[in-house]
């Protein structure tokens, strides 16, 4: 199937486009979903309550045409919810096997802090291998696949915060933030007479993503540009105010994340103001700050501004 650049500018804006007919106001963080849909990655979305997490997860299963399972983890789900597990069957006297919540193409893992540490391990198990093994017998997941899990940034208790190590196996993060009064406004103005999710359409199919997976995979990415990626990344973990800093994955994602974007741009290679655009969304989660950094209201935001500052950004080349 022959698809031009042009054709998947098209398709990827008017993906986006439905995803913002209930997301009012929010059009980066939505790309940014599909920028790690195309790469690959796997998204973590942190705020507090009633912002549209979920609501911005089930419009882009809607969209993209793809399956989507909403799995709300509390306590006493189990790794095999997620895995899966083997049942008897008396009428054919054997075992067979019931697919977990993971079998599907795009999995919004909700509050996933509220369950269990083994749970998260399964889930994140399956984010990294995109297969899961239960007793023995290895079951592939479909492809795409993306976890999309939220998280509320207060309300601690009887929670289990991902460990740093975890929150590393997600390519980005994003905060979804209050609207302001006129994008408010309009939220509840589309939803007097009826829900607006009714109207989001499937733009895109399973088989055109795998093609536009592929396609990211073959953008242009300039040597220099990858050498300021690991100077980036590198400098994180120098910085006097951070304990740990973005490990090679970051590097990789960075990459990818910027391959992704680019191609949503409409064209076939990477920039520099791609790098700068996923530098926050790549790399914030991943930098964990002293404590005494912390008690100076140092952040990892401003660990970011001033790398960015220090390091010397590698020249737009023209191309051809």
């Amino acid at each position: 199937m022959e698809i031009s650049s042009e054709q998947v500018y098209k398709k990827l804006t008017a993906t986006i486009d439905e995803v913002e007919k209930v997301i009012v106001g929010k059009r980066n963080i939505i790309t940014m979903l599909v920028v790690a849909l195309l790469a690959g990655g796997h998204v973590l979305i942190e705020d507090v309550p009633g912002t549209g997490k979920t609501t911005l997860a089930t419009a882009l299963g809607k969209a993209t045409g793809l399956q989507f399972k909403r799995a709300q983890f509390t306590p006493d789900v189990t790794a095999s919810d997620i895995t899966g597990f083997n049942l008897f069957n008396k009428e054919s006297n054997r075992f067979e096997f019931r697919p977990g919540m993971s079998m599907t193409n795009i999995l919004l893992a909700d509050e996933i802090n509220r369950t269990s540490p083994k749970t998260q391990s399964a889930l994140l198990e399956a984010m990294e291998e995109h297969n899961v093994t239960v007793d023995g017998t290895t079951y592939h997941l479909p492809r795409p696949f993306m976890v999309i899990a939220t998280q509320n940034e207060l309300g601690f208790v009887g929670t289990f915060p991902l460990p740093e190590a975890q929150l590393d196996r997600f390519m980005i993060k994003v905060t979804m933030g209050y609207p302001s009064a006129e994008q408010e406004l309009q939220i509840i103005t589309n939803r007097e007479s009826k829900d607006p999710m009714e109207s989001v359409k499937a733009v895109c199919t399973a088989e055109e993503l795998k093609i536009f997976s592929m396609l990211t995979g073959q953008v242009n990415v300039d040597e220099s540009i990858n050498q300021y990626i690991v100077k980036f990344v590198s400098a994180t973990r120098e910085h006097p105010a951070v304990l740990l800093g973005a490990s090679p994955r970051a590097s990789l994602a960075l990459m990818r994340s910027s391959q992704a974007l680019a191609l949503i741009m409409g064209r076939t290679y990477v920039v520099p103001e791609d790098i700068s655009a996923m530098i926050p969304y790549v790399l914030s989660h991943r930098i964990h700050l002293r404590q005494e950094s912390k008690m100076k209201g140092i952040t990892a935001e401003s660990v970011l501004k001033d790398v960015n500052s220090s390091i010397m950004h590698p020249m737009r080349k023209a191309q051809s």
